[in-house]
């Protein structure tokens, strides 16, 4: 069975907070915190997309790739790729923030030892489900609802990676996780039903 992981917020931790008040603080800029929550940086402070890009340019990009991994989540793709499933990492790191998004994502995963079989970016997460359905992918384990709820529409099982900026809509989606380690248990509750559908077919 294909697996699609994402990177930011499932994989890791992204500190968007502290990294960008530090940097608004250095700058003696006018913006404040109006969403401690939120997992997009344009959402986090009120300022505009191009203050955002400013930011990210200016070295806010660290808040990536210095992410701490989660914990057990290294281990469980360890453990999937061990029992014969393939692992893909499917995020939407773009280009105008990444320059090179599949370099700096594999870098993270590298230096992080998490294990992997193929690594995908540049990939609108309202279109990953769209994505996993066109390339034989079977669940999807992502902390955005969108691209959850997108995976189910195509017939993607999904797995929401819960947080603190998601876990209002988390019933949202059938199989959700908010630690690896439930992550693992829901995922391999999709691979018993898959065992069930299909008896005789391989992971």
């Amino acid at each position: 069975m294909k697996i699609a992981v994402d990177i930011d917020d499932t994989l890791n931790i992204v500190d968007r907070v502290g990294r960008a008040s530090a940097y608004i603080e250095r700058n003696h800029l006018p913006f404040k915190l109006v969403n401690d929550r939120s997992c997009a940086f344009a959402e986090t402070f009120d300022w505009k997309y191009q203050d955002v890009l400013e930011f990210i340019r200016a070295g806010g990009i660290v808040a990536f790739t210095d992410a701490e991994a989660r914990k057990w989540a290294r281990e469980v793709l360890e453990g999937w790729r061990r029992d014969g499933h393939e692992v893909v990492i499917v995020t939407a790191r773009m280009k105008e923030w990444f320059g090179n998004p599949e370099k700096v994502s594999r870098d993270w995963l590298e230096k992080r030892h998490i294990p992997y079989d193929e690594l995908v970016a540049d990939i609108p997460f309202k279109e990953k489900g769209k994505y996993c359905a066109e390339h034989g992918i079977s669940v999807l384990v992502d902390d955005s609802v969108e691209a959850c709820l997108n995976a189910q529409e195509n017939g993607v099982r999904a797995v929401l990676a819960v947080g603190r900026h998601n876990v209002e809509r988390a019933k949202e989606i059938r199989y959700g996780g908010a630690n690896w380690k439930q992550i693992d248990m829901a995922v391999r509750h999709i691979f018993s039903l898959a065992q069930e559908e299909f008896p005789y077919a391989k992971s």
